[in-house]
């Protein structure tokens, strides 16, 4: 919901909204923050926010360096997230068949959920070799712009899709007829299932995707097996190989989630 939106004035509870932006802010920082440098960041007085630090100190989503003064975020909330379901349970479902398809395929893969209109990475399995792709649990990618997103837009239901399409960056910066053929490649991506493809934001990167769930179900995901490029890919048989392993493995963790 839009910020300035007559609903969101009617309900709106100061205090939380800065917490939320002391917290949205803080888990995106890598080094610690003084109370000045955070307040600078949110654009509100360093008094404005003093409460709000000290509150979510004392409740153990912040920890303030005894010497520096400075801020940083605990593991509070990421363990309050892995909580939620269902991403909790794709995970536990998920990571040993992802860790088996790793070793056996010889290429990392990873596994992404819808999440805020955008297509984020929520379970990781690297490979055994002494070069491979790492992609970060947590990563969001836009939906349109590489395989995994794809998949996931091609399985959601037609008015989702539509909904992340309007918010997707690069999918509104193309050109009308640019946007037919994505949507007739959308199509067949769902006819088949799997969609393979350079990374269109890391070059380099070759990914092949296949969907974990029931096209429009109610919980999708896209596994992912990534490559440093198609010379990998070629040698399995045109990556015929790699998909069919893809499959087979987006098969067991769908049986186990009960989708």
């Amino acid at each position: 919901m839009d910020k300035k939106s007559p609903a969101t004035n009617k309900y709106a509870v100061p205090a939380l909204d800065k917490g939320l932006d002391i917290l949205e802010y803080m888990v995106s920082q890598e080094l610690p923050k003084s109370q000045t440098e955070i307040a600078t960041a949110l654009a509100r007085g360093a008094n404005e926010i003093y409460r709000v630090l000290v509150g979510l100190e004392a409740r153990g989503y912040l920890i303030r360096d005894e010497v520096s003064g400075k801020y940083r975020a605990s593991l509070k909330i990421y363990n309050l997230s892995r909580r939620i379901s269902p991403i909790d349970k794709m995970r536990q479902c998920a990571l040993p068949h992802m860790e088996d398809l790793a070793f056996s395929s010889g290429h990392s893969c990873h596994l992404s959920m819808l999440y805020q209109s955008q297509a984020m990475v929520i379970v990781h399995a690297q490979s055994h070799d002494p070069v491979s792709i790492n992609i970060a649990e947590g990563s969001l990618f836009p939906t349109s712009a590489n395989a995994s997103g794809r998949v996931l837009l091609a399985n959601s239901k037609p008015d989702v899709q539509a909904m992340i399409l309007e918010r997707d960056q690069h999918y509104q910066q193309m050109k009308a007829a640019q946007r037919k053929l994505f949507i007739q490649q959308l199509a067949l991506i769902k006819q088949n299932g799997t969609y393979s493809a350079a990374n269109e934001l890391t070059k380099g990167v070759y990914e092949s995707a296949v969907l974990v769930g029931e096209p429009e179900g109610l919980v999708i995901a896209s596994l992912a097996i990534t490559t440093l490029n198609s010379t990998a890919i070629d040698e399995l048989s045109a990556s015929s190989e790699l998909i069919s392993r893809a499959q087979a493995t987006a098969k067991q963790i769908t049986q186990q989630l009960g989708c």
